[in-house]
């Protein structure tokens, strides 16, 4: 059985993080709509990124990739956004923006690195 990479174990803490977000909006701050949207991004950048992995080929990799990527940096908007209108506090939001920055510079270099190989 092939090991976990990187992306793939931070993907992963980072879902879970999403999760306990997710819940916290809407028990105790009874926010219903962003918090959903946040939900779906944050989850997906790792269902996508499995995907890719599973790719038939070097272009469903570089396609799978790329939305998890673009899924990551909506992650971020509505992590700002929530951030913004007081859902999040600056400390609550840092982590979590930290974390999806830096999946998303980890993605954009893997597409980076995979289209030159191309």
């Amino acid at each position: 059985m092939k090991t976990e990479n990187l992306i793939q174990v931070k993907s992963f803490a980072f879902a879970i993080k999403v999760v306990s977000a997710y819940k916290y909006l809407v028990f105790e701050q009874k926010e219903f709509v962003m918090s959903k949207q946040l939900l779906r991004s944050g989850t997906s950048i790792g269902a996508n990124l499995e995907e890719a992995i599973g790719g038939q080929s070097k272009a469903d990799f570089i396609a799978k990739i790329s939305i998890s990527y673009k899924e990551a940096r909506e992650t971020v908007y509505w992590l700002k956004l929530l951030n913004a209108t007081a859902y999040f506090t600056n400390n609550e939001a840092k982590t979590l923006l930290a974390d999806a920055e830096e999946i998303c510079r980890i993605l954009g270099k893997i597409q980076v690195t995979t289209k030159r190989q191309n």
